[in-house]
């Protein structure tokens, strides 16, 4: 960690990120960064895709908060905002891009609308690769290189740190009891990423909708969530 001196001009927090990500890979558990120094402990605002309480996706957003703050000494700090506090989950992207927001913590499937090759850094098929085989492709197996092609493709201008990843979520709640595949025909059904395709090829009116413990089921046949 670099110390503070007394008469260097902090950097803006873009070109900050725009550095660190350029100074290479790190080993495991360890973050890549400048060395800069900070006239005065920094404070970015993240707007997660979740709401905050008991949701485990806030928690893992408060935990990455957390570490950053500990890596960093107290000099960078993270003010952790839940769902529609500055923006709409789908606007996440782009506020980032822009500068409303200086970070956003999402899953990747909420801009499969804009380039369905989103799904594949996060949210891909049940019968593709583990959660950690997705991060080692990601980071040693090509799969970053991918992922900032596509997000140039889409026009966000943003750098992505995948972390915490999960493992493939159940089908879904249903408000019947499914045995076969025609079950299913005809039921609405939320849920993000390529799931969509394969669910509306089985017969379901399919949604997608960012995740959110609050959908009623009443609403729904089913929900992924």
């Amino acid at each position: 960690m670099s110390k503070i001196k007394k008469g260097v001009k902090t950097p803006s927090r873009r070109k900050f990120f725009k550095a660190a990500a350029a100074t290479g890979a790190a080993a495991a558990a360890t973050v890549a960064m400048p060395n800069v120094a900070f006239g005065a402990p920094q404070t970015l605002k993240m707007q997660a895709a979740w709401p905050s309480g008991a949701n485990i996706f806030f928690e893992m957003a408060g935990d990455y908060a957390k570490m950053v703050g500990d890596m960093s000494g107290g000099e960078l700090k993270i003010d952790l905002q839940p769902v529609g506090a500055v923006v709409k989950t789908s606007e996440i992207g782009q506020a980032v891009s822009s500068g409303v927001l200086d970070m956003g913590h999402w899953v990747t499937a909420y801009w499969y609308g804009k380039n369905p090759a989103a799904s594949l850094f996060g949210t891909g098929p049940s019968y593709g690769m583990s959660s950690q085989e997705i991060m080692g492709w990601i980071e040693y197996g090509g799969g970053r290189k991918l992922y900032d092609e596509t997000l140039a493709k889409v026009g966000f201008d943003y750098i992505g740190f995948f972390h915490m990843p999960m493992p493939a979520q159940p089908f879904g709640w249903f408000k019947k009891n499914v045995t076969k595949v025609s079950d299913v025909k005809g039921m609405k059904y939320r849920t993000v990423g390529l799931a969509t395709n394969v669910l509306t090829a089985m017969g379901m009116v399919v949604r997608q909708l960012p995740g959110q413990p609050n959908i009623r089921l009443s609403v729904w046949y089913a929900r992924r969530f």
